[in-house]
């Protein structure tokens, strides 16, 4: 029985390790390898490990700890390997994780331990060391992770600032319809948009144009809702873009030959419009609520797609 528990923890061990090697080089396979070594660890070797040390002890009293145990490594490891995978979800799981072992585990394992009076308190203060490298572990795992993803979003913004001096150099015509208008008026409030945040952040325009990847605090949330709440007699989103938006689309439905785009518009811009909500619904979950680095990101492709689209008309 111990050989097969040692031989399972062996690879085990070997197949996370590997799988995170490989996720830190970006090499294939590194998704698939760190999720089967955590399946391994969660339902093959912790299993086979409890059981066995609690057949060993003896005791059925301490029955409820070895579940416990194996349901905090179930809880902790699952959302780690969710918040390494990027999947849906990650986040809430992550947030159910921290607090974990300190609300469910450790209230059982100090109940079961203090009916043993041969128990050594040294044991209790290694387990409240583990408990807290695992909950530190947790949260820079996440703030890893968090800054790697903001890293791989800020080529998006340099593709569309790239993208925006080739339509910059194309020739539109001045004044046009209602329409061209509109969306000129649009790329004004996005541009004014971005150099709050970005003055938010001591950056300017043509600094965030050369290279985005360059700044580092951007994925802080906070940032935007501080350069564009703004009233002196309380605080007030900023919602031309929001209103902007309207405004534009209910042009392009009033105003003939723009049907299709009418309707491919919300989804072009990533609007939605929250008729039963208040007032600067969709400012607050796309913009102010989110970190700097992605508030711009959507700026710029939204002022890639309004350049792209005024060069169309």
């Amino acid at each position: 029985m111990k050989q097969n528990i040692y031989l399972t923890g062996i690879i085990t061990t070997a197949i996370v390790f590997l799988g995170a090697i490989f996720k830190v080089n970006h090499w294939p396979g590194a998704g698939i390898m760190l999720t089967l070594g955590m399946l391994m660890l969660i339902f093959l070797f912790l299993p086979l490990a409890l059981t066995n040390h609690y057949r060993a002890e003896g005791n059925r009293q301490n029955l409820l700890l070895y579940i416990v145990t194996w349901l905090t490594c179930l809880v902790v490891f699952g959302s780690m390997l969710f918040k390494i995978q990027h999947w849906p979800g990650a986040g809430k799981l992550l947030m159910i994780a921290l607090p974990f072992p300190y609300v469910v585990f450790l209230p059982v394992f100090l109940a079961v331990t203090a009916r043993n009076k041969n128990f050594s308190i040294h044991n209790t203060v290694y387990v409240l060391f583990l408990l807290s490298g695992i909950s530190v572990f947790s949260v820079l795992l996440s703030l890893n992770v968090s800054k790697e993803r903001i890293d791989e979003s800020l080529n998006l913004s340099r593709n569309y600032n790239r993208v925006e001096v080739i339509l910059d150099s194309i020739p539109v015509s001045a004044g046009g319809d209602a329409v061209a208008q509109k969306i000129d008026n649009l790329i004004g409030i996005v541009s004014g948009y971005q150099s709050r945040i970005l003055a938010a952040k001591g950056i300017t325009a043509n600094e965030w144009n050369r290279d985005p990847l360059s700044y580092t605090g951007l994925e802080y949330i906070g940032v935007p809702s501080s350069a564009l709440v703004t009233g002196d007699d309380g605080p007030n989103s900023d919602l031309t873009l929001e209103s902007g938006l309207q405004e534009l689309i209910s042009q392009l439905e009033t105003t003939p030959g723009y049907d299709q785009l009418a309707k491919e518009a919300p989804v072009i811009f990533e609007y939605v419009e929250y008729p039963d909500a208040e007032s600067g619904q969709w400012t607050r979950e796309m913009l102010l609520f989110s970190p700097a680095a992605w508030a711009m990101i959507y700026l710029d492709g939204l002022e890639t797609n309004l350049k792209l689209l005024r060069t169309s008309l």
